[in-house]
């Protein structure tokens, strides 16, 4: 009875989404109907319109931006140039609206003077190591973030090995918890987090939730929110589904942060959902990661977090009483860093071309999704052309089946180049992770696809001479050890069907 209770509960989230998603499926089919009926009775509506789209097809091509969304844009208003153009000014375009971009920036705004770079730090890493010190300097001008010392780092798969050190930390705590993350669904996993967050919050410890609408909604039952709120936990919701053509639906909180007392941090792939610790099993064995971090960088998390606090409830923070002081004796240098659709830079695809470009010797890539633009499979080529042991190691059992092959697509110029592909095959991988040359890594919540580089807020950490580095190159070289190559010769006799699909789908990447 209990289970067909919560079942129901369920279906009643589930069916808010539905809800929207008719609601928004009609405000566009009146939208098409409108424009459609007024261009073929009135010449001049018909005119005015086909105009726009000739207008915006000419501003797309001149505007500076990703080719490969341009080009999308493009064919969509070719074969809908009624509605194109207008669907173009309503969708297309900037990442974000200008008004939501300065709200950003003003809740941000109170974090700047706890994110200035130690000179002493930044020296150091200079004199232990030019080459990879380029790519903190990026990542400082681009996501406004330092570069530390006095951090360890653990690197923590797959995600059963990561839960129980995570619930340790929790338990530790004396002062504040934050958990930000695109899915915290109901389970096993959660309960046990739950069950330790109400016992620190009877505690007076205080404790903050943020996770995505759109990720977390069809995997939480009824009330979740007022659960937790009951429990004395302050809750977030990020950018709320609702019936709404607006753009900013399109962007989603992505990121994952786990920070206790301002001395412990956690990020990487994981979600807060049962598969991700294989206690249920969907898509196969899943295979995903963390990574612990403690001390100074720790300060990072904590701004990302409030940072985004502050834009959720419109409200400044007040960093000094979260950022600690802490540091540890550890090896090499640690860089946490952010990225969304506020921040035109782009950082996080900007730091995965940063390690392919100083390569020395080899960079292993993980990723769930192989959905790459021109530049990035320039870059990756011109690498493994170069003499570079370029190895990408995607999933063989797809959580999405129309995204696979949008994946698989790149492969036969990626083979051709050098690029040598591999297909987890015990089932999904969701882990995201560069390492290259045993000096440097990125791990994070960055996928290799247009939402993560272009749409999603995202985080990630770069690593430098630390520990965890050749950890994680181990631990690519056993998951290539239980993964089937991707050979160029035998991937070229594919069926034409799946050629097909393939080359379909690639021209709504941008969408996915």
């Amino acid at each position: 009875m209990g289970s067909r209770r919560q079942h129901k509960r369920v279906a009643k989230m589930q069916s808010r989404l539905i809800i929207a998603a008719i609601f928004v499926l009609l405000q566009l089919a009146v939208f098409t109907a409108v424009a459609y009926f007024f261009a073929a009775r009135k010449f001049w509506v018909y005119t005015l319109l086909e105009a726009i789209s000739i207008i915006i097809v000419i501003y797309i091509l001149a505007n500076k931006g990703n080719p490969s969304y341009k080009l999308t844009w493009i064919i969509y208003i070719l074969i809908f140039p009624i509605v194109g153009g207008l669907a173009y000014l309503v969708w297309g375009g900037g990442r974000v609206f200008p008004y939501i971009k300065r709200r950003m920036i003003t809740y941000s705004r109170g974090s700047r003077k706890y994110l200035k770079q130690d000179r002493n730090v930044k020296n150091r890493l200079v004199y232990d190591d030019l080459i990879h010190a380029r790519q903190a300097t990026f990542l400082t001008a681009t996501s406004g973030f330092p570069v530390y010392d006095g951090t360890k780092t653990d690197y923590l798969s797959p995600g059963e090995r990561a839960f129980p050190v995570i619930l340790e930390d929790l338990k530790k705590a004396e002062k504040y918890i934050f958990i930000e993350f695109f899915i915290i669904a109901d389970g096993s996993m959660w309960e046990e987090i739950f069950a330790i967050l109400k016992e620190k919050v009877a505690k007076g410890v205080e404790v903050r939730v943020i996770f995505d609408d759109f990720g977390s909604i069809t995997k939480q039952y009824r009330h979740f929110k007022r659960r937790l709120e009951e429990a004395g936990i302050l809750v977030q919701v990020f950018n709320r589904i609702h019936a709404s053509l607006d753009i900013f639906q399109n962007n989603r909180n992505h990121r994952k942060i786990i920070v206790v007392d301002g001395k412990v941090a956690f990020t990487g792939g994981m979600n807060i959902s049962d598969e991700y610790i294989n206690r249920v099993e969907r898509f196969g064995y899943w295979m995903d990661c963390a990574l612990r971090l403690e001390g100074k960088a720790v300060a990072s998390f904590v701004v990302m977090f409030l940072s985004m606090w502050g834009f959720c409830t419109g409200r400044p923070q007040r960093f000094n009483r979260y950022i600690t002081d802490y540091s540890l004796k550890a090896n090499g240098f640690v860089q946490p860093y952010c990225d969304g659709p506020i921040n035109n830079q782009n950082p996080g695809e900007g730091i995965y071309m940063q390690l392919l470009n100083t390569a020395q010797k080899y960079v292993y890539i993980a990723t769930p999704y192989l959905i790459v633009d021109n530049t990035m499979t320039k870059e990756l080529t011109l690498a493994a052309s170069s003499g570079i042991d370029v190895r990408i190691l995607v999933p063989k059992i797809p959580d999405k089946t129309y995204v696979h092959p949008v994946t698989q697509y790149s492969y036969d110029e990626l083979l051709a180049a050098g690029v040598r592909i591999f297909e987890y095959s015990p089932g999904f991988i969701h882990s995201k992770f560069f390492v290259s040359d045993d000096s440097v890594a990125t791990v994070g919540t960055v996928n290799m696809d247009y939402r993560s580089f272009f749409f999603h807020f995202e985080c990630g950490a770069w690593l430098c001479r630390t520990d965890s580095v050749k950890e994680i190159k181990k631990h690519f070289l056993q998951m290539q050890k239980q993964s089937e190559e991707i050979i160029l010769e035998k991937w070229r006799k594919r069926p034409l069907k799946l050629r097909f699909k393939q080359a379909i789908l690639n021209l709504f990447a941008p969408f996915m």
